[in-house]
Formats: C-alpha cells, sequence, structure tokens
C-alpha cells in the first residue's frame, strides 16, 4: 500500500497511541454518568481532539508534540487523530464539546463573520453543540425536512422538529437545517441557541455511546436573526441541500476512522485476554487484523483526496460502511473467543459491543451507504473495498 504519512504525521500517530489508553477508564465513567464527561476535559486527548477540529485561524493555543504543532484543517490528520485515540474510547470523544457537525457546516456556508462569532465561541470556554438534520419518519433526506423558517417581523421564526440529535440536550449551540421555501433550494441552515425562547430538548433512551445524549429537539417559534441563516451571501444552489451533503461528506471520514480505532481495539484486548488460541481461532483474528488495516488504508485514501479537493462520495460511503461492519464484526468475535459470560465479565467489551452498534447509524444508516456506493459502481467510480 502506498505510504501517505508524512514523518510529522507519524510522530501524530505515534502519540495517539502513546495517550489512547487514558480513555478506557473515563470511558466507562461516562458511560455511566455523561454528566462527568466535565471531569476529564484535561486530558491530552480530549484537547488534541479540539485542536484537530478547530481551524488554525481561530486556534488559541495550538497542540505541541515534540516541538512539532500540529493545528486543524486537514481531514488526513483528524482521520489519524480520532482512528488512534478511538482505541482509547470513541465515546469520550464524541460527548467532548467541541464543532463536531455543526462546526463543518459551518465553515461550508458560513460568511466570515459567522465562522468567528461561531468558533471564537468554541475556543474562548468548553462549549457543547449538536447538528439537527434528521427527522423523525424522514432520516436525513435533506429534500424531505419539513422543520420550517418562517417570515416573522424583520426576521424567521423555527417551527417543527428534530430526532436522534448527538449532545442536543447539553449543547449551547448548533446547526438546524430546515425548509423556508419548497424545492431543494428552500433548504437553509441556520444557527441556534439552546437558550432561546421556543428551543426545548429531551433525551431518548438509548443502550449504546451513553455519554453522546442522543436527544429529540422541539423549536416552537424560536426566533432566527438573518444574521444566523447561514450562506445566505451564497447563491440558492450553493446552499441548503448541498451543505448538507457537504457537511455529511466531510465528517464521514472521521467517524470511519472512529470505527476502524474501535476494530482494532477490540483486537487487541481479544489479544491481552486470551494469550493461547487454537489455529483457526488465530486465523480468524489474523484476517480481521488485516481487513482492520485495509480499512484505515482506505479511509486515509479519503481523506488524502478531500483534502486535495476531491468529493468522491461513493468511496466515503465505501469506507464508512467498510469499517462499520469491521467493528460489529470485531465484537462479535470477541465474544466468540471469550466464552459466553464475556459481556458480563469484561465492562469495556460490553461498553464497546453496545458503542459500534451506533455507527451504523450515525451519518447515513448502511443501506444509505450501500446505495451510495452502486450508484458509484454504475458510475465506472470502482467498487466497495
Amino acid at each position: 500500500m502506498t505510504e501517505l504519512l508524512t514523518d510529522e504525521l507519524h510522530l501524530l500517530e505515534r502519540h495517539c497511541r502513546e495517550i489512547a489508553p487514558e480513555l478506557r477508564e473515563p470511558g466507562l465513567a461516562v458511560d455511566r454518568d455523561p454528566d462527568s464527561i466535565v471531569d476529564y476535559l484535561h486530558l491530552p486527548a480530549v484537547e488534541l481532539q479540539q485542536a484537530m477540529v478547530i481551524p488554525p485561524e481561530y486556534t488559541r493555543r495550538p497542540y505541541e508534540v515534540d516541538g512539532h504543532v500540529f493545528r486543524g484543517g486537514s481531514c488526513l490528520s483528524r482521520v489519524i487523530v480520532m482512528d488512534r485515540l478511538s482505541y482509547g474510547d470513541p465515546g469520550v470523544l464524541l460527548a467532548s464539546p467541541g464543532p463536531s457537525l455543526s462546526g463543518v457546516a459551518v465553515l461550508a456556508l458560513g460568511d466570515e463573520a459567522q465562522r468567528e462569532r461561531y468558533f471564537t465561541r468554541l475556543t474562548a470556554e468548553p462549549t457543547w453543540t449538536f447538528f439537527a438534520l434528521t427527522e423523525h419518519g424522514r432520516g436525513s433526506a435533506a429534500a424531505e425536512l419539513t422543520t420550517r423558517l418562517a417570515p416573522a417581523g424583520d426576521g424567521y421564526v423555527l417551527r417543527g422538529a428534530k430526532k436522534y440529535i448527538g449532545n442536543g440536550a447539553r449543547a449551547q449551540l448548533g446547526v438546524v437545517f430546515c425548509r423556508r421555501a419548497p424545492g431543494p433550494f428552500g433548504i437553509e441552515a441556520v444557527l441556534v441557541e439552546t437558550t432561546a425562547p421556543g428551543f426545548r430538548a429531551e433525551l431518548l433512551p438509548i443502550v449504546g455511546l451513553g455519554g453522546v445524549r442522543i436527544s429529540e429537539l422541539w423549536f416552537d417559534d424560536l426566533p432566527v436573526s438573518p444574521h444566523d441563516v447561514l450562506g445566505a451571501h451564497l447563491r440558492p444552489s450553493r446552499r441548503g441541500l448541498l451543505g448538507a451533503r457537504e457537511t455529511l461528506l466531510r465528517y464521514r471520514p472521521s467517524l470511519t476512522a472512529m470505527a476502524v480505532g474501535v476494530s482494532d481495539a477490540v483486537v487487541g484486548y481479544v489479544g491481552e485476554q486470551r494469550t493461547s488460541l487454537s489455529h483457526g481461532d488465530q486465523a480468524d483474528v489474523a484476517d480481521l487484523a488485516s481487513r482492520i488495516a485495509v480499512a484505515r488504508h482506505a479511509v486515509r485514501e479519503v481523506a488524502v483526496a478531500l483534502d486535495a479537493g476531491g468529493s468522491d462520495l461513493h468511496a466515503v460511503s465505501a469506507a464508512k460502511f467498510t469499517a462499520v461492519r469491521l467493528a460489529e464484526e470485531a465484537t462479535l468475535l470477541a465474544v466468540r473467543l471469550l466464552g459466553p459470560t464475556a459481556l458480563l465479565e469484561h465492562p469495556w467489551l460490553a461498553k464497546t459491543y453496545r458503542d459500534v452498534r451506533a455507527f451504523e447509524y450515525m451519518e447515513g444508516a448502511g443501506d444509505v451507504h450501500r446505495l451510495l456506493v452502486f450508484q458509484g459502481v454504475l458510475r465506472g467510480g470502482g467498487s466497495a473495498r
């Protein structure tokens, strides 16, 4: 496989491997009590993740390793960090404050003043954000949105509801996709403060990634200023649907990398717990480890292409679908090899077993990615790995 990392990125990768284990115990604690995340914001892994997702022009304190300064802005560096830190625990990363998907939307659609306001706030103090696209019964199909942005005086009001929103009940700030007018060019994205009148959030019962606080949101005539409408300086064809598509495209490699990192962690955990395996079991573990390595290279190739200005949607989908499938396979293999009581005797494995099932539905379910891969193959774009 082609070498994709510079010496500096190899240094970043080694550093992530060193600090990732410190996320294991916090991961279990945050799963039990999501509010305990505030006790772990000082960890180097959390600080590094933030440094990778904040654009360099807004970074107050860059992250430094052995004299090398690492700043955000590169998809490849984010993929490396999210992969290797997820070996420790992805739940802590997802539960931590920062821009997440909403920051990608602001970068894709916001004007200079909106970006400045958004990212300056995030660097001033720990700020949780949310990204609200999914609606009940419609999923993340942006063309079918019913949440409305209606004119009211000199601005607008937001009416509707969103479901399955990460950190929605904890966040102070977020991006909501809504409909201002009929048709594909009638979709808008707006910045929303959770302290605004008309905002309401409720936690949803979930079994995995407990620290992420998956929520349902309601907007009851929530006031929206024209200054909070993202992309107003762009043509309608460059906003709305395109903004949602670009946001998901740019974020999916990071999520894919997390699935790769967790898969690797499960294989490592099996090796620690079972030092003696039959030849058949050894072959199964080796095969899985080999496919994880291929998936890691695939997502890094996708990241390099995105950094170069490419937007191969089917390649991104193929990488995400493959990585999620590997994460689920890894946990199933671990349970088989560690015995029928494995999920009772190994709390970390039990938590990971639950967590990886959530990757299937984050930023597009598996069936969506199968369709995108198939469409890419029909257009001559290659095949899934």
